[in-house]
């Protein structure tokens, strides 16, 4: 599923968060939203999962206005990793994955063996199979972390918004982690505050600076000494690996 914004706004009272923010996800690829805290980074993001109504613009899944598309019907394409995934309920980890097949199961319909295979693949992908049957709530942040990608990945989507999907990770998940998301091969747009572990992954950078696009484009020439002065404020000196991987010196 394609993605397109066009021009989104949003204001609270007099205060304005975005600004005519445009942008494009498709062709399978990684997309990355960089920036500095209350750039309007997860703002853009509820913006476009429905959680925040834009002020002005619009936003199009597949060339279609996303008000003219029912909530069950996007779930199908289109999943989402939050920041904070604290449930007020609690049940087994299994359970809270199955929830990821639920815009597949019509309404009084039991789960088939299918959907039991697939919460099975997605907690594999994760690590989290052997903690199938344990509480949720007895999880580590990290442990829920991984639960919450695996929910999405039960989806089966064709866009996986994800904001911060490494947080709570120590370094050695946040790798794995990343890797599984790349090899989905599908559109995938999301929020890291590692500048690194983004140009190592994404194919596509946007760069936010006070509720605007400042710079975008592949890593390399979206990553510069200038823009991480303009964007970040800082003073550095960048290098390059053959496999895209940057090395930021600050000074």
């Amino acid at each position: 599923m394609d993605l397109t914004c066009k021009n989104i706004s949003y204001s609270i009272k007099d205060k304005q968060i975005l600004k005519n923010v445009s942008l494009n996800v498709s062709g399978n690829k990684f997309f990355t939203i960089l920036g500095p805290n209350g750039c309007g980074k997860t703002t853009l993001l509820k913006s476009i999962y429905r959680v925040l109504k834009p002020t002005f613009g619009e936003i199009l899944l597949n060339n279609k206005n996303i008000e003219n598309i029912k909530l069950k019907d996007s779930a199908k394409e289109m999943a989402v990793v939050a920041q904070f995934n604290e449930i007020n309920f609690d049940c087994n980890v299994e359970d809270i994955v199955m929830l990821g097949r639920s815009p597949h199961i019509s309404f009084l319909q039991s789960e088939k063996q299918n959907d039991f295979d697939i919460v099975k693949a997605a907690l594999k992908d994760v690590g989290m199979l052997d903690k199938a049957n344990r509480s949720y709530s007895s999880l580590s942040g990290g442990e829920k972390q991984r639960v919450a990608l695996a929910r999405a990945i039960a989806q089966k989507p064709s866009l996986l918004l994800l904001d911060e999907p490494t947080n709570h990770l120590d370094i050695k998940y946040k790798l794995e982690i990343l890797h599984i998301i790349k090899e989905l091969n599908i559109n995938v747009l999301a929020v890291l505050h590692d500048i690194q572990l983004a140009c190592k992954f994404s194919d596509y950078l946007f760069l936010m600076k006070g509720g605007e696009i400042k710079y975008e484009g592949i890593p390399r020439q979206t990553v510069t000494e200038n823009s991480m002065k303009d964007v970040y404020g800082v003073n550095c000196k960048i290098s390059w690996s053959d496999d895209n991987q940057a090395m930021i010196e600050y000074i």
